[in-house]
């Protein structure tokens, strides 16, 4: 039986937020202009420092209401070698960077060793604001008529209210806000420049950071690409397409491989019956499984699944809830009725005949209602930093698709630097030696690799 709570945790990294914590108060206090931390030990690691950084709900009102940024920080091992302070952005939206630095497993040896490594939880999530309110879907994962579309959309309103109350920042999670927390927190560690490492969603935060502060970058890694620029049908059709392509290298897995256990049948066609004979709306949750089991990758286990469904013991899927307001407020999903749904899920099969859905027409669901225009809508990049960004993309990654990366390295230009890995899976900092050097080169001694550079698959 495949484990539930497995791809419940792995579904929920793909659209969601956390609501982990208590909100702090909210205050309206004169500051100072540059921002203090003050660093206690951890209570759940003495090894790690924490902190929290009082910033304002909106800077467009910089005396106005406030919240605490929460901030963790992990000295360098070898403080007579060390380099700096390298800042980690986390992905989801909604994952938390202190406890990334409370685990203290994000990055090499060598890393840990040469910098301090520095995260927080973003405003909006987790200790930072994050909500404490019912975000489950509650309701239908595909919509199938008019009415599913206008029941959804009322449903979301309705949870965002009750959200609202319990967040300060409910309203002001953007990246574009959290670009000016970042540039605050900069400050606070004393850095004239910024050493930072985004990963998923959190390569956003470095891509907008750079384009508004290019002179305060000393180097930027965005591992896993986001790419902010695209329009809803774009962003729907890529992200099927990345999920069939990662959908096709595990088919050529299990033709390959006797660790396959569907090894020497036709999985292609198992798959295809499975969906067609569950319906649309189970077809829908059933088709979130490799979204959940090859972002590792584990092919074995959707191996596995596939196996269970085939014989009828169908795996439990649990959807993951509600996007939280920090996606929301970053891109818009302004579809207006259930026609227009409708055209972005052909479009998702079209680009994805086997996958046939894909992750963002659940983002689209999540995201339906929000208010529109949103805070910061989508754009084409303008960055002019002195040292190009790294770049560091799978070329089968089931969630931010190569297309992606290289989109956004075309728009950087001279500005960024690509380097693939040959492989699967979401993320690839420290699958292979080749893939950790690339990175540590790039952070420790600011070696800019060659254009063209790729690491073969582990």
């Amino acid at each position: 039986m495949v484990s539930r709570r497995s791809i419940v945790a792995s579904l929920t990294a793909l659209v969601t937020g956390l609501a982990l914590a208590a909100t702090p108060p909210s205050h309206a206090t004169p500051r100072p202009e540059t921002p203090q931390v003050t660093w206690t030990v951890c209570a759940k690691n003495a090894a790690v420092q924490c902190g929290t950084l009082r910033l304002p709900v909106d800077w467009s009102q910089p005396r106005g209401a406030t919240f605490e940024l929460a901030v963790a920080k992990r000295p360098a091992r070898n403080p007579a070698g060390k380099v700096g302070t390298l800042v980690f952005g986390p992905g989801g939206p909604g994952d938390s960077g202190v406890d990334r630095i409370l685990a203290g497993n994000r990055f090499s040896a060598e890393i840990l060793d040469r910098f301090d490594t520095v995260s927080f939880d973003p405003r909006g999530v987790a200790r930072s604001g994050g909500p404490k309110c019912d975000l489950s879907l509650g309701g239908p994962g595909l919509l199938t008529s008019q009415a599913d579309f206008e029941t959804v959309t009322t449903a979301n309103q309705e949870k965002w209210a009750a959200c609202r109350v319990t967040s300060p920042v409910w309203d002001h999670a953007d990246t574009a806000s959290m670009v000016r927390d970042l540039d605050a927190l900069r400050a606070a560690l004393g850095l004239r420049r910024l050493t930072f490492h985004g990963s998923s969603y959190g390569t956003l935060l470095g891509q907008q950071y750079a384009e508004r502060y290019p002179g305060r970058v000393r180097a930027i890694v965005l591992e896993s690409v986001f790419d902010h620029s695209l329009d809803v049908r774009t962003f729907v059709r890529t992200q099927a397409r990345a999920e069939q392509d990662a959908f096709d290298e595990f088919v050529a897995w299990c033709a390959r491989e006797t660790a396959c256990v569907l090894h020497g049948r036709d999985v292609r066609a198992l798959w295809n019956d499975v969906l067609d004979r569950a319906g649309p709306e189970r077809a829908f949750e059933i088709a979130m499984l490799p979204i959940a089991r090859l972002a590792s990758p584990d092919r074995a286990a959707l191996a596995a699944d596939i196996k269970s469904l085939v014989d009828g013991a169908a795996p439990e899927i649990q959807l993951p809830p509600l996007v939280s307001s920090v996606f929301c407020a970053d891109w818009p999903a302004d579809v207006r009725d259930y026609r227009e749904y409708l055209s972005l899920v052909r479009a998702a099969r079209s680009a994805a005949p086997d996958v046939r859905y894909g992750g963002g027409l659940l983002a689209v669901r999540a995201c339906l209602g929000w208010p529109q225009p949103v805070a910061n809508p989508p754009h084409r990049l303008d960055v002019h930093t002195v040292r190009p960004l790294l770049l560091l993309n799978s070329r089968h990654d089931v969630r931010t698709g190569h297309d992606w990366a290289t989109h956004v390295a075309s728009q950087l230009g001279r500005h960024g630097r690509l380097v693939t890995y040959e492989g699967s899976g979401h993320g690839a900092y420290g699958n292979t030696p080749c893939t950790t050097a690339a990175v540590d080169r790039y952070l420790i001694d600011l070696v800019v690799p060659p254009e063209g550079t790729s690491c073969p698959a582990g």
